[in-house]
């Protein structure tokens, strides 16, 4: 088991400073959170790989339909390049129905996002690869030119790809094995109820049958999940039921303010206090 923290507000200061304790506290991994007009998520990143050596570091989430392909390929193998290797970018479709996140476009729908979503995560390995390329697809195109110039941005340091987290609506096989064919799953609930361990543990299931029938072992794949724990040692218990279902990373993240004084304050505290490890 993996344990990250997301900093659900703050600035390129707040992570640079903030992703320093936890690595010393001995979390795993470090995540921003990508918005639409907001600050920007890779330059806080970029300025977290600055102060740290060890910790992974990525985004919970980029609404990966609602940016540019190209634009996301640059600033993932920027920050990958400038940490030597420790990123991951984890994508959704980005959120539906709230006006704050459609003030400039109209949403065109869930089809669309999703088709969207399915180009970019196409394109993504050719545009980590230093060279032109040929794509033709529904939303998206690339022309396959003779010369860059200037060149295209160095590719990642890790190969064959920067590890790529997608959310998976379970029970729904389409959004499932978007998830599946990458590298972990975000699980998201979409029947009645909510997302449990034992939902989890079947969605793992599925994910372990549909890996083998394209001939990809489960080895390396992560499942992520996410909540919050309390910081005097009892969260253990909690995490131990996600990671009896299947889990590999267990992802702090308290969204309950978006004030930085409060965010802040909270976030240094709850880092310090270390992991909920499960022993």
């Amino acid at each position: 088991m993996k344990y990250g923290f997301v900093m659900a507000y703050g600035d390129a200061r707040d992570a640079a400073e903030l992703a320093v304790i936890a690595e010393r506290h001995g979390w795993d991994g470090f995540f921003v959170w990508e918005s639409i007009w907001g600050i920007d998520a890779w330059v806080m990143l970029g300025a977290a790989a600055m102060t740290t050596e060890r910790i992974r570091l990525g985004t919970m989430l980029t609404p990966l339909p609602r940016r540019k392909p190209w634009d996301v390929a640059g600033q993932v193998s920027t920050v990958d390049n400038l940490s030597n290797g420790r990123v991951i970018l984890s994508v959704g479709l980005g959120v539906t129905g709230e006006d704050r996140f459609w003030l400039f476009e109209d949403d065109p729908g869930r089809k669309v996002r999703a088709e969207l979503m399915d180009e970019s995560l196409e394109m993504l390995p050719y545009l980590w690869r230093d060279e032109p390329f040929e794509y033709s697809g529904k939303h998206y195109r690339s022309r396959k030119i003779p010369d860059l110039m200037p060149p295209a941005p160095p590719p990642p340091v890790q190969r064959p790809r920067v590890p790529t987290w997608v959310v998976g609506g379970w029970p729904r096989p389409k959004s499932m094995r978007r998830a599946a064919l990458q590298d972990g799953w975000l699980p998201a609930y979409v029947g009645d109820g909510e997302m449990t361990p034992e939902v989890v543990a079947e969605g793992v299931e599925w994910i372990r049958r549909e890996r083998a029938a394209h001939d990809l072992s489960m080895d390396g794949y992560d499942i992520v999940v996410e909540g919050t724990t309390a910081s005097d040692g009892t969260g253990s218990d909690k995490v131990r039921r996600w990671a009896d279902a299947g889990a590999t990373w267990w992802i702090e993240a308290d969204w309950s303010s978006m004030n930085p004084a409060e965010v802040r304050r909270t976030a240094e505290a709850r880092i310090t206090a270390g992991p909920p490890r499960v022993s």
